[in-house]
């Protein structure tokens, strides 16, 4: 059994160092958005059109259009450009106009004019589509140059420039009008379609809004976490940066090859 005083003699063992702190990656220059290109003519243009973003809001009016007894392709791609042009060109165009969040060198007069241009085409198409599949489209008409001009100028006292204003304009809106540029009614199906749009936007600005925060306001992170191991882990931005983009990114990715799958299969 051994001697227990010479158990209790025995020297203690010596504690276990703590690992130790990671450093953190090194800071560098960050651009706006992580699909921003350089500074250039046409760098700035493409970085205006927010392409993963707008490919996603793009999806939304072909998943509306896609639950339609009926999908009739030329339809679909009115819709799907009068969208682009709403929401890719005027919007942003808009909203850069507001601020410069994007800090293109884009001149500002160029900027009303896409802005201008984007929403007379937009509305070019819905007078077209008003021809194809009658009067229930007009009411969309009217509410989607009021969501861009309401939205991105903060108009109304910003009622509409919140999380779930974004979500409706820009989720189920777009799904709502894909079906009725389709029909020429609303039906229950459409509007669930809506619903779930909706949600998945309000998903993509919760992860949008602190990475805007962390690219755009951020001069400095600092702060660490330490794990139950004793690991000290040093934070940056780029460290809290990386979750939020890549869900963002995935995100993009899927509701656009969603909806692909889904026109294929209704167009086919």
């Amino acid at each position: 059994m051994g001697d227990p005083q010479a158990r209790q003699e025995r020297p203690a063992r010596p504690e276990r160092p703590a690992r130790p702190e990671r450093p953190a990656r090194p800071e560098r220059p960050v651009r706006p958005a992580y699909y921003a290109a350089g500074p250039g003519r046409w760098r700035d243009w493409w970085t205006l059109l927010h392409p993963p973003f707008t490919a996603w809001h793009l999806a939304y009016v072909v998943l509306g259009a896609a639950i339609a007894p009926e999908v009739r392709l030329s339809r679909l791609l009115a819709a799907v450009g009068a969208f682009f042009l709403a929401v890719g060109v005027a919007a942003h165009a808009l909203d850069e106009w507001q601020g410069r969040p994007l800090r293109t060198s884009i001149p500002s007069s160029l900027l009303i004019a896409a802005t201008v241009i984007g929403l007379a085409g937009a509305v070019g198409l819905g007078v077209w589509g008003v021809t194809k599949v009658g009067w229930g489209l007009i009411p969309l008409m009217v509410i989607g140059p009021l969501l861009v001009i309401g939205y991105n100028a903060e108009l109304f006292g910003g009622v509409i420039h919140t999380d779930l204003g974004f979500a409706v304009a820009w989720g189920g809106f777009p799904a709502l009008t894909g079906y009725v540029g389709q029909t020429g009614r609303l039906a229950i199906a459409p509007v669930i379609v809506a619903a779930a749009a909706t949600a998945l936007s309000l998903g993509q600005r919760y992860l949008s809004t602190p990475a805007r925060l962390l690219r755009r306001r951020t001069a400095t992170v600092s702060g660490t976490i330490t794990l139950t191991s004793g690991e000290v882990i040093a934070l940056d931005s780029a460290r809290l940066l990386e979750p939020l983009e890549r869900a963002l990114r995935s995100l993009s990715w899927g509701v656009v090859l969603l909806a692909a799958a889904v026109a294929t299969a209704r167009l086919a």
